[in-house]
């Protein structure tokens, strides 16, 4: 598929990889609404969330590349938010031809420690999100003759992990949803695929993920991260926003590639 003068949505799109993904799709000619939740302080997680004015700027940012944008404040638990969020990108844009379900949540807890009212709101955000987005989008995507849906999964929905329980269990299950997808809507013309990130520094690593490694070996913080890369992945490094984005154009352009998951984690996951 051309990428030029096609209509993108994608959520979670402040900063991190919603960012680079909206970004890389300007890049390439797609106009691009942005999506977040926008909602000052933590949202029930234990990091601080994006807020408005960081989904501003992306939406700047997509235009600075001479594509249209918009921004819109949307809760991607809420049904409604989600049909006003699709409903807004089509009146502004004219239509939906690709859609990347990349807001996502992320907490620590051993199970016999974990609240249920946090697990409830990872797999709301996680699972519930990526399947209300896609309810939405498929009407429009199928009117426009065909389209693209990329669900940002992670390499924990492949591989457990102790102490991540929710997650690793909602990012499995867009896996699976994904798998489930592909085959509804193939005869549409419409690909699905999931993506799998692997080891980027974003929010969720510095504010969680770090903290966790580093009281469950009992080191400090500092320089756990890059040891943890160090012992677990084939190419010795992290990984980038920006490679994450490339997969995400692969995932866009590609014919014949649906019902799948690309993993970037540098040899870090190779199921």
């Amino acid at each position: 598929m051309q990428l030029t003068d096609k209509i993108a949505l994608v959520t979670g799109a402040a900063r991190g990889l919603g960012r680079a993904i909206a970004l890389a799709l300007a890049r390439e000619g797609c106009d691009v609404v942005v999506s977040d939740l926008a909602l000052p302080g933590q949202g029930g997680v234990d990091y601080a969330l994006a807020g408005a004015g960081e989904l501003e700027a992306t939406a700047a940012a997509v235009r600075a590349c001479g594509r249209r944008s918009l921004a819109v404040v949307a809760d991607v638990t809420k049904a409604d938010d989600v049909e006003r969020m699709v409903a807004a990108t089509v009146e502004a844009m004219g239509g939906l031809d690709i859609l990347i379900a990349n807001a996502g949540i992320v907490a620590a807890a051993p199970v016999v420690a974990m609240d249920e009212a946090l697990w409830d709101r990872i797999f709301a955000v996680n699972v519930r999100g990526v399947f209300l987005c896609a309810r939405a989008a498929i009407p429009h995507l199928v009117a426009r003759g065909g389209g693209r849906i990329v669900n940002v999964a992670s390499v924990a929905g492949k591989t457990g992990h102790a102490g991540l329980s929710a997650y690793c269990a909602s990012k499995a299950a867009v896996i699976s949803f994904t798998q489930s997808l592909a085959e509804e809507l193939g005869p549409a013309g419409v690909n699905v695929n999931a993506l799998c990130p692997g080891y980027i520094k974003t929010a969720m690593w510095t504010e969680v993920l770090t903290p966790m490694l580093a009281a469950i070996n009992g080191v400090p913080v500092e320089g756990v991260f890059e040891e943890f890369i160090a012992r677990s992945t084939f190419t010795k490094r992290e990984q980038t926003p920006e490679e994450i984005a490339e997969a995400a154009l692969f995932l866009c352009r590609a014919e014949s590639v649906t019902g799948t998951t690309v993993t970037v984690a540098g040899g870090g996951e190779v199921h």
